[in-house]
């Protein structure tokens, strides 16, 4: 099994979970991957909780990041959920998202930038969020987008909010992932065509329970 840092990896595979136990953590492996991204004149987007966007712009500057600069210039992008993963009535739309990250990791990123890296913090999706249920959908459905336009993306989770099916589920969904610092091949995961098949199912067979 491969094993490296995420700023060492060769990011063969585009769709990375990365689970985390703190802010803290999360900001000691992520920062070294974000600062890389920088420092070879990539994009950077990193999609926030909004309460937490001047922490987050604090911790890069903190790193060494010009963070004023490289956003002026359109190379970092901080925004919040609101102005990614849902819509102006706080709800997921799952296909407007997947169109969303088609444009920007495809026909969208024409301002020169040799490659995009995308980081989304998904807490968002165990505060009640409508839509939230298809969560595990996206998931599996966005990598043949990332793939496709062959940028890289980190969907960055508390493992404290997770049960165990969950995360499983989550790793099922993404080729790689990055747990206790380290990035790894991930043996559990499923083909997207495989797992979407497996999660209608288990929505055909709870509406038949729920009308029994």
């Amino acid at each position: 099994m491969n094993q490296l840092s995420l700023a060492g990896t060769n990011l063969n595979y585009f769709h990375i979970c990365a689970f985390f136990n703190s802010r803290d953590e999360e900001y000691e492996v992520l920062i070294p991957f974000f600062k890389q991204g920088i420092d070879q004149g990539e994009k950077v987007l990193h999609i926030v909780n909004p309460v937490n966007t001047e922490d987050h712009r604090s911790r890069l500057v903190n790193a060494g990041i010009d963070t004023h600069h490289c956003e002026s210039c359109g190379q970092l992008e901080v925004i919040s959920w609101q102005n990614a993963y849902l819509d102006p009535d706080g709800r997921f739309d799952k296909a407007k998202m997947l169109e969303t990250i088609n444009h920007i990791t495809g026909e969208g990123l024409d301002a020169g930038f040799p490659r995009l890296r995308i980081m989304g913090d998904m807490e968002w999706v165990f505060s009640d969020t409508p839509g939230a249920e298809d969560i595990l959908e996206y998931e599996a459905e966005v990598n043949e987008v990332l793939e496709l336009n062959r940028q890289p993306a980190v969907c960055v989770y508390d493992i404290a909010k997770l049960s165990g099916s969950m995360m499983m589920d989550l790793l099922r969904t993404h080729p790689l992932t990055l747990i206790g610092g380290v990035v790894q091949e991930n043996p559990f995961y499923t083909p997207a065509a495989e797992m979407l098949q497996e999660l209608r199912l288990r929505k055909s067979n709870r509406a038949t329970i729920q009308q029994r």
